[in-house]
């Protein structure tokens, strides 16, 4: 009788396969309270990750760190009229506190454009005070109906940047640096995540906003995932709050503004988009375990020998556990970290000591190979590289493969059942847009022929990429 598989397999039913890998690989487990979500320390470990990457880039632009109170005064939403029109089906709302009802509701942050820019309104005075760059990590609430782990969830972890500038010029610069310095450098040199940056429609932008632009990614079922998002708000908000500076001119003037956030979403879609049946496969550079080296044997020679090894590599500046938890079987030891996409497993055993060599197991190509214990500090980081780019290979050509030009509504829907497609958003337009979303699929992002992101919807030669999304 053949033996049950660890996993669902993808081909048999994706969204099991997605759930079966996030409890085995230990990443999170499912909150209390429906569509909450608790985070396990293998999960939290690549989140950390992200984090020191994403802030030494956001950092890099210019921005600091800040925090703002979880709690907003609910008439504070009400200030910006779309801003509250879009969030008010998700928003989570406190009306008692300390034992007694509230004066005035407060909502749990939803996202903190109201309550900066009460803030703001304060510290900007002058141009001299302008750019101003925020940026703060914290947790936000938006109520889920449908829950799914790490991909959308009632309370999620996200960085949030909130801008104020002098010019509108000043604040659309800023947003696509944003867009393309940060994210999409980040997604595909970290993440090895192929991504297509492009302009939300007017139907898909951020409320408030006046443009949203987006990164969009093709997970391993051809469905797509808005991995972040770069926002202008124009001067909405800051006509809404008051919030101007005095300029060079000697006259007052309301800011420019832009806003713009990346989620634990990321986790989601690096597990969809890099996973496989064997479990997740990591990328190096963001794995916090790049190699474990494993004893095979309760063996004495064999478990210093594998403490060394650790030493060793960690000298040589990669991030290793050391495996000798002989009383657990071996074979049980190499699945559970094949599941969680450690991209390099040492194996040592009596053998392999007598003979001077290690089988090395390579988690992203698959395959395994005798290699001598003294070209391990050289080899591995050379594995390393060669295995972060191939992912980033593997993803860009599943999105070109899976990805079609058409010329109506009826093909796009037809190629979105497996992939995505482009069609000129001049033929397509908000009423085809209208006609996709009553089929379940969406207008991901608009690009340019040359895969540009255009200025406008109306600029000449832009495509619409369509598909069904997470």
């Amino acid at each position: 009788m053949a033996k049950a598989p660890v996993l669902t397999p993808q081909a048999d039913d994706f969204p099991r396969w997605y759930q079966d890998l996030i409890s085995k690989a230990e990443l999170a487990d499912n909150g209390p309270v429906r569509g909450t979500m608790v985070i396990r320390p293998y999960g939290y470990g690549l989140w950390e990750r992200m984090q020191a990457d994403m802030d030494a880039r956001i950092k890099a632009v210019g921005a600091q760190n800040a925090y703002f109170p979880l709690f907003i005064p609910q008439s504070y939403l009400t200030r910006e009229a779309q801003h509250v029109e879009g969030f008010a089906p998700e928003l989570a709302v406190v009306t008692h506190g300390g034992g007694k009802e509230l004066e005035e509701p407060v909502v749990v942050r939803p996202t903190s454009e109201t309550i900066i820019n009460e803030y703001f309104s304060k510290w900007v005075q002058s141009y001299r005070d302008l750019p101003l760059l925020i940026n703060q990590w914290a947790n936000v609430v938006r109520w889920e109906m449908r829950p799914r782990l790490f991909l959308r969830t009632s309370e999620f972890l996200w960085q949030e940047g909130h801008t104020a500038h002098a010019t509108q010029e000043d604040a659309r610069v800023f947003a696509s640096r944003i867009q393309r310095d940060v994210y999409a450098d980040f997604m595909e040199n970290v993440l090895a995540m192929d991504v297509v940056l492009g302009r939300k429609t007017t139907k898909e932008r951020f409320a408030g906003a006046i443009n949203t632009l987006t990164l969009e990614g093709m997970m391993g079922d051809g469905k797509a995932l808005q991995l972040g998002t770069s926002h202008e708000l124009g001067q909405n908000f800051a006509k809404a709050f008051n919030t101007t500076y005095l300029s060079k001119e000697g006259t007052q003037e309301h800011v420019w503004q832009t806003s713009w956030g990346s989620t634990t979403r990321m986790i989601g879609a690096l597990v969809m988009m890099h996973g496989d049946d064997n479990g997740l496969r990591v990328p190096p550079r963001l794995a916090h375990v790049q190699a474990v080296v494993l004893a095979i044997k309760d063996d004495e020679a064999v478990v210093a020998k594998v403490r060394e090894v650790g030493e060793k590599l960690r000298a040589a500046g990669l991030r290793v556990v050391v495996d000798d938890r002989t009383d657990t079987p071996f074979g049980r030891r190499a699945v559970d970290w094949e599941l969680k996409g450690v991209p390099l497993r040492v194996e040592i055993g009596p053998r392999d000591l007598e003979a001077g060599t290690a089988m090395l197991a390579r988690r992203i190509p698959g395959g395994k190979e005798p290699v001598a214990l003294d070209s391990l500090e050289t080899l591995l980081p050379k594995a390393l590289e060669e295995d972060q780019a191939r992912l980033l290979q593997e993803s860009r050509e599943r999105r070109l493969a899976r990805t079609v030009d058409v010329g109506s509504v009826a093909e796009a829907a037809e190629a979105a059942a497996t992939g995505w497609a482009r069609i000129p958003w001049s033929e397509l337009g908000p009423e085809g847009e209208a006609k996709l979303a009553e089929q379940g699929v969406t207008v991901r992002c608009l690009v340019g022929e040359d895969g540009s992101v255009p200025l406008s919807e109306d600029a000449p030669g832009t495509l619409a990429i369509v598909a069904r999304a997470y």
